[in-house]
């Protein structure tokens, strides 16, 4: 009985390093694509909340440090206060004021009343913008603000006359406060405009 062998040539693409022949590595099977995809999933939200931020925080930084009041005025709040030396009646004093681009003094605070109240010199008297046109007793800021009789600041017995129409902030004693008069005598005023923002 004879057996028959055949031979069959069989070649192998991973050839191994005892052969003698450079092998290569095999091929990673990755999808560039899907990663980086996945990647600007995430990146681009995140950075359009930071550049978002960033916005929000310049505006508020523009707003907070980028406000300024004229030359020779006071600064508080989001205010300017123009205190005069010039002594003019309440009409003329108010004039002055709105040639300026601001009015008469308004005081809305506590606060604000005892700011400018230590900017001020105690041997004088400063208009403000209150006053009693028609003599009754309906007192009216010149910026139209509400009078609220809770936020005032009347010396003791003041206000005291309904020919006294006009008011004026001044100490008496250590004290400062209001005191209605006569519009016609000379004062000096302070004036009051909101800060300007750039």
């Amino acid at each position: 009985m004879t057996s028959e062998i055949t031979y069959a040539e069989v070649s192998f693409k991973n050839e191994s390093k005892s052969s003698g022949t450079k092998s290569e590595p095999p091929e990673e099977k990755t999808s560039p694509q899907r990663s980086n995809f996945s990647f600007s999933k995430v990146l681009f939200p995140l950075l359009t909340l930071l550049l978002l931020l960033a916005i929000s925080f310049f505006i508020a930084f523009i707003k907070k440090d980028w406000s300024c009041c004229p030359n020779n005025w006071k600064s508080f709040s989001l205010n300017c206060y123009f205190i005069s030396t010039e002594s003019k009646n309440w009409t003329e004093s108010e004039k002055n004021c709105s040639g300026m681009k601001a009015h008469l003094l308004v005081i809305n605070s506590k606060d604000e009343q005892d700011f400018i109240s230590k900017e001020l010199d105690k041997k004088a008297a400063y208009y403000m913008g209150l006053s009693d046109p028609e003599g009754t007793r309906d007192w009216q800021w010149v910026d139209q603000t509400p009078y609220n009789k809770s936020a005032t600041f009347w010396h003791q017995g003041e206000p005291s006359s309904p020919d006294e129409r006009c008011v004026i902030l001044n100490a008496r004693s250590t004290k400062w406060g209001w005191n209605d008069v006569p519009c016609e005598p000379v004062q000096r005023s302070i004036c009051k405009m909101m800060k300007i923002f750039i």
